[in-house]
């Protein structure tokens, strides 16, 4: 208890230290094995952080090259469908879905990947609507490709049972692996840690970004190695059409020479609320809509398209090379103001109304910019982007089911 007393007094967690003489000796030990675990120099440090007012300091900002797939002659898309067709027929792709994330935006009490839409064709979860995107590609290319799958401590449970319920929707089981994302602690505005209802302190995913670090401690890239992976697919579980395996991208990395690539879609009006691609000091790099100033946002090229209008889908393609090296990195931490209901340190339940604490995360994207170059294949919205983020408007479920309905006939070949 004393080096516990001392390294919270050291930190000035004076609030921890009151609190933690007001539990019994069980609650006392689950909290004391906690504090043992958090990183009180690396909060510190992203805590001073936010008192530090933002400001775009990258100089050096250029439009991004790219390749778009409608522009492609047939003769050279399929060149590139040859080459990542081999890819895939030789076993060497794999596919990792993010879905680390609940449906309370939603109105969803579980986790996003066991919301259910209603289309054409019927009634279907998000997690069956990828599991049925790689049986056709199983089919298609007589493969069968391993989907990895990073849940949070929060919601792994809930995943586990909710697929084994629907028997992974037909997908063999050998094929899947789940694996949990890092978390960070939330920090008050005046730097203390905050305490959850179970007596704990109270933590958060850390963010796409820790995807890396995560798939090293899950063992996947081990797993993936074993396998004789080589080209691993990154996306999210709410678009419900993400194109997970595309040879088209797989072939264009490869003619390219890159180890990274990613797709983008036309930004639809310079506010649209999500990171554009761009060249930063001759590295690639995603600038979120919050951290890009208006007179870029608005800037256009000669033929009328903005200059960073390359719109970032989450629809990322990597090397497993690129994926071992990020495994040791440490990206840097973006944070965002949060509501959070606490336990004072007097142990009263503390109902807020307004943003009270600090959520720190890492963003995937923010990995590029280690990297030289990486391939952009520019690809339709309306064929490939229908995020269902809102519970009502824009990109919510009814627009998300009116686009895939328009893709996905009945009668066509899902």
């Amino acid at each position: 208890m004393d080096e516990i007393t001392e390294l919270l007094e050291k930190y000035n967690q004076k609030k921890l230290i009151k609190f933690l003489n007001i539990l019994n000796e069980e609650e006392k030990r689950n909290l004391e094995k906690q504090i043992k675990n958090i990183n009180f120099e690396q909060m510190m440090e992203l805590y001073n952080a936010t008192k530090k007012q933002v400001t775009f300091e990258e100089k050096n900002i250029e439009h991004v090259e790219y390749t778009d797939k409608s522009k492609l002659t047939k003769e050279e898309k399929n060149e590139l469908d040859k080459i990542g067709e081999e890819i895939i027929k030789n076993g060497k792709y794999a596919v990792v879905t993010m879905a680390g994330g609940q449906g309370t935006r939603l109105g969803h009490s579980g986790p996003k990947g066991t919301f259910e839409i209603n289309v054409n064709s019927g009634k279907k979860y998000l997690f069956q609507i990828i599991v049925e995107a790689l049986q056709r590609a199983n089919k298609k290319y007589n493969s069968n490709i391993p989907w990895y799958i990073m849940t949070s401590r929060e919601n792994n449970k809930d995943t586990v049972d909710f697929l084994e319920k629907h028997n992974y929707f037909g997908y063999d089981k050998n094929s899947i692996k789940l694996f949990i994302q890092g978390e960070l602690p939330l920090v008050d505005t005046n730097g203390n840690l905050v305490i959850g209802k179970d007596k704990k302190i109270k933590e958060a995913a850390d963010g796409n970004g820790g995807i890396y670090e995560a798939m090293a401690k899950g063992h996947i890239l081990e797993d993936m190695e074993k396998r004789g992976i080589e080209w691993i697919f990154v996306g999210g579980i709410d678009n419900v059409l993400l194109n997970i395996v595309d040879p088209t991208l797989v072939g264009l990395i490869i003619k390219e020479n890159n180890l990274i690539a990613s797709k983008s879609i036309v930004k639809r009006e310079p506010k649209e609320k999500a990171g554009v691609f761009c060249k930063v000091n001759g590295k690639p790099k995603v600038i979120e809509y919050t951290e890009l100033p208006d007179e870029l946002a608005e800037q256009v090229k000669e033929d009328g398209e903005l200059v960073f209008g390359e719109l970032n889908i989450l629809s990322h393609l990597y090397n497993i090379k690129v994926l071992k090296d990020l495994a040791e990195v440490k990206l840097k931490y973006h944070t965002a103001f949060k509501k959070s209901d606490y336990l004072d340190e007097n142990g009263n339940y503390i109902e807020v109304n307004e943003p009270n604490v600090y959520k720190f995360e890492a963003f995937i994207f923010d990995a590029f910019e280690r990297y030289e170059n990486m391939s952009i294949l520019r690809v339709k919205r309306e064929d490939e982007f229908a995020p269902i983020k809102n519970k009502e408007g824009v990109d919510s479920p009814e627009t998300a089911i009116k686009l895939y309905n328009e893709k996905f006939k009945i009668g066509s070949e899902l």
